[in-house]
C-alpha cells in the first residue's frame, strides 16, 4: 500500500479521518437535535438522529476495518506486522 505523507499508509489515514469526522459530526448534531427540539420541530430532531446514528455506525465500521487492519498498534501493511 502507498504510504502517505503522515507515514501511515492511505487506506489508514482515510479510516481515521471518516471515523474522526464522523464522531466529531455526531456530536454537533447533538446540538441540532436539541436545537429542533427546543423549536417544537420533533420531525427535523428524529431527521438528526438518525443522521447522528448513521454517523455512529459509520465510526464504528471505521474502527472495525482498522482493528483488521493493524495488530498490536502496528500497521498490518508493514513488514513487521506481516510477520505475526
Amino acid at each position: 500500500m502507498a504510504t502517505g505523507e503522515t507515514g501511515f499508509d492511505d487506506v489508514t489515514f482515510d479510516l481515521i479521518s471518516v471515523q474522526y469526522h464522523s464522531l466529531k459530526a455526531g456530536h454537533d448534531y447533538g446540538q441540532y437535535v436539541r436545537d429542533a427540539r427546543n423549536a417544537g420541530e420533533d420531525e427535523i430532531a428524529e431527521f438528526f438522529e438518525r443522521v447522528m446514528a448513521e454517523d455512529s455506525a459509520r465510526a464504528q465500521q471505521c474502527h472495525a476495518f482498522l482493528a483488521r487492519l493493524t495488530r498490536d498498534g502496528t500497521d498490518a501493511t508493514s513488514p513487521q506486522g506481516d510477520a505475526g
